[in-house]
């Protein structure tokens, strides 16, 4: 079977895809949630399905999503957005799925909603899940260095380094790692040194 590769959204389309997800209220809930996590943070629908709802996480002061480490903030129209679809979630009102916490839910009992179907629903109103994540995880790629996207959101750091260098970002110098620790004593400049 050959693969059929679509380009990556533009950037101007993925933003049409967003607005879309967060305004028409005739689209079902799950819907927008799960597009816009597509949008947003560049998520395969395989680990968008496997969500649960500890993993969006309140931090007092904003919402965040559990993607990678650390957590991702959610803006807040899409925040709000989610807080409604979690307090309404599909699939809820069963015997067998009262207690669920997967975020999207599935018919069957304690499996979340499969991902060639919620991949279909996207497409059919107008999100190509492959070209709207490697438009996002691009967007990304091109405002944040590849190794602090790969934490961020889940990806393996090499992926991130090959998106980049298709994208012909600009990170290529960056050094993971905690620049915030003080130097040794001895390493350290002196102002005689500089």
């Amino acid at each position: 079977m050959k693969a059929i590769r679509r380009a990556a959204l533009s950037e101007d389309e993925r933003l049409d895809a967003l607005g879309r997800l967060l305004t028409d209220p005739d689209i079902p809930k799950n819907l927008p949630v799960a597009g816009v996590i597509v949008l947003l943070y560049a998520q395969p629908l395989t680990r968008i399905v496997r969500l649960t709802v500890d993993d969006v996480v309140h931090d007092g002061e904003a919402i965040l999503l559990r993607l990678g480490e650390p957590a991702s903030p959610i803006p807040e129209l899409a925040a709000s957005l989610l807080l409604d679809y979690i307090a309404d979630r599909d699939h809820m009102n069963t015997a067998t799925n009262q207690a669920s916490l997967w975020l999207f839910p599935g018919r069957r009992a304690s499996q979340p909603f499969r991902p060639d179907h919620l991949s279909a629903l996207l497409n059919k109103i107008g999100v190509p899940v492959a070209a709207a994540g490697g438009a996002a995880i691009r967007q990304q790629l091109l405002e944040m260095p590849a190794p602090v996207v790969a934490d961020a959101l889940g990806y393996h750091d090499k992926t991130t380094t090959r998106l980049l260098n298709e994208t012909g970002g600009t990170w290529s110098r960056y050094a993971p790692g905690d620049h915030g620790k003080s130097l040794p004593r001895s390493t350290a400049l002196t102002a005689h040194d500089s």
